[in-house]
């Protein structure tokens, strides 16, 4: 197999003695080869995996690579849901409408949302995929981290081939493992898949049906109710207190409706676009314990005079939010001037699939972009940029340094990071939204 690009020093380093890194996996791969029989895997399928596989360096370097930048959310949103995949994707819902249609009966998840999941996993199956899953998975269950779950994963994608579900020479995939349309991880294809065609097989890589009807059945299996909404974008009061928007911070609808919020419309906005909040240059700004004047934030916040240079007014006529017999919470992806949601149980099952905030929000959007609802209307305020893997990380120590518990320093915003700059900012009279920007980086270097 060929590999693409040039090691790095430190696979150098890992591989520098070719022949001893060579016996120790064929010691592990003789090992694997006898757990695989023990789970009942046949001795045919094992031997032959076993003989197939071999490491493949530029995989370890892929999963060991650290993201230079966590992308802003509506960034990262923007580069996943344009307009042509928009079009295609209402394009390919009029082409399967048949299929998807007798999906959505039999499981209760629509089929504007399934469409979505395909559009962002493959880019409707263009994209699903080009490096041997089974060498992929063997690489990375031989590395040493999440061993374990990459064992796992080898030894369902084994189960697969000795179903007939995959073939040891053409099972192909992204580089961590995932394959086919939806990009199932073999225990998720072991778990969920189902025969959608009835053709008495299950193929999710060249069959639609049994793609869309295995992404049916994961969704429903987690969790998705049908006929319940998963997000919406809401308008925030002027005087709501920031720390209340948190992922885990439920509350029923009719107390985020007493406290002031109401959906978002696109209805008699003005001309300065869907804003979500309201503020002139001299109002308050109320949190739980402090009341901080805008012209402070202006002060303490890098470039953001143009966003309280005059009165912002949003005009937008207000909606009921919608009737759910759960819980819902409120989620600033970008910040307390970036867009506003609200979030259900249904949400829940989508960061099952993906527990990134800003894939699940983005996966929901595009579904309603894709049944003709509306773009985002909020966030024209949304502060820019994005902190650097080492800067998140400085800004993690800097916290711990203060005082403010963020954790083991990983270079990634989680939700004691974001717990750590929520205090922070309530301590210094900030919104205390949680989101570890740039400005509160520059911030918390210079806070005594």
């Amino acid at each position: 197999m060929r590999f693409i690009g040039i090691f790095s020093v430190f696979f150098c380093g890992l591989f520098a003695s070719p022949a001893f890194a060579h016996e120790d996996f064929n010691i592990w791969l003789s090992e694997l080869r006898q757990e695989a029989i023990s789970v009942g895997i046949t001795e045919k399928t094992a031997s032959a995996i076993v003989n197939h596989v071999e490491i493949l360096p530029n995989v370890i370097e892929l999963d060991r690579a650290q993201p230079e930048f966590v992308s802003p959310f509506l960034d990262y949103y923007q580069r996943r849901v344009n307009t042509l995949k928009i079009t295609e994707g209402r394009k390919l819902l009029v082409q399967h409408a048949e299929l998807l249609d007798k999906i959505e009966v039999q499981y209760g998840v629509p089929k504007a949302l399934l469409v979505a999941f395909w559009g962002m996993e493959s880019n409707y199956g263009r994209y699903q995929g080009n490096i041997d899953t089974l060498s992929a998975l063997a690489t990375l269950a031989y590395d040493g981290r999440r061993a374990s779950f990459f064992r796992n994963q080898l030894l369902d994608a084994m189960r697969m081939v000795d179903a007939g579900n995959a073939n040891t020479e053409q099972f192909v995939g992204s580089w961590a493992g995932a394959f086919g349309n939806m990009q199932f991880m073999p225990t998720t294809f072991i778990t969920y898949a189902v025969d959608g065609d009835g053709d008495k097989k299950i193929d999710v890589i060249n069959s639609q049906a049994d793609a869309f009807a295995s992404a049916a059945n994961y969704l429903s299996q987690v969790g998705w109710q049908k006929g319940q909404p998963a997000m919406v974008e809401v308008q925030l009061p002027a005087d709501f207190e920031w720390q209340m928007a948190q992922y885990t911070l439920r509350k029923p609808v009719g107390e985020w409706r007493k406290l002031g919020v109401n959906t978002m419309q696109a209805s008699n906005l003005t001309a300065a676009g869907g804003l979500t909040q309201v503020h002139s240059a001299n109002k308050k700004i109320k949190t739980k314990k402090h009341k901080t004047n805008i012209h402070q934030i202006n002060f303490k916040i890098k470039n953001s005079t143009t966003a309280f240079a005059s009165t912002q007014i949003l005009d937008a006529t207000k909606s009921a939010l919608p009737n759910v017999s759960g819980q819902a919470a409120i989620i600033l992806p970008q910040g307390w001037r970036g867009p506003a949601f609200m979030v259900f149980d249904n949400f829940d099952a989508v960061m099952d699939w993906n527990r990134s905030i800003n894939y699940a929000l983005s996966v929901m959007q595009l579904a309603k972009r894709l049944n003709g609802e509306p773009h985002i209307l909020g966030g024209q305020f949304a502060e820019l940029g994005a902190l650097s893997f080492l800067q998140m990380k400085a800004l993690q120590i800097e916290l711990n340094n203060h005082g403010y518990d963020a954790g083991e320093p990983d270079g990634f915003p989680g939700v004691r990071t974001q717990d750590a700059v929520r205090a922070f900012q309530l301590a210094q009279r900030l919104p205390a939204d949680g989101y570890a920007s740039p400005n509160v980086f520059n911030y918390l270097k210079t806070a005594q």
